[in-house]
């Protein structure tokens, strides 16, 4: 007998790069997911808590607000400090991605990204749709 599987409703992305907004929403549709997109920082707190999604998919270099200092506050607020949350980033060298951990990342993604690999970090959380 297979367990109930409760899969992700609400996927939040935020990169300033349309096409990679682009991109992801609309695989990301296709497998079934609720997404919404922001294009900056500032207002991502405050979506999330209202949304509340079941994963972040985050750039860190934006416009307004950089994606480290939005994860910060995500972990200092309770009611969305456990949202899984990817950083996508073109930061990539071992200081920068160790920033990314110590930020509170889940899972750190370098653009240009492979999007297998987003699916199947998806997967990984076990929030597929079934």
């Amino acid at each position: 007998m297979m367990a109930d599987v409760s899969p992700i409703q609400r996927i939040l992305i935020v990169d300033d790069d349309a096409s990679i907004r682009h991109v992801l929403s609309c695989n990301l549709r296709a497998e079934g997911f609720d997404v919404r997109t922001l294009e900056h920082g500032r207002f991502v707190c405050e979506t999330m808590r209202h949304v509340m999604p079941d994963l972040l998919i985050l750039d860190v270099m934006m416009p307004h607000r950089d994606g480290l200092d939005v994860l910060t506050e995500i972990r200092n607020d309770p009611r969305i400090a456990n949202t899984p949350v990817a950083l996508l980033t073109a930061k990539a060298t071992d200081g920068e991605v160790w920033a990314g951990w110590q930020a509170g990342a889940d899972y750190y993604i370098t653009k240009p990204f492979d999007l297998d690999e987003i699916l199947n970090f998806v997967r990984y959380l076990g929030v597929g749709v079934a």
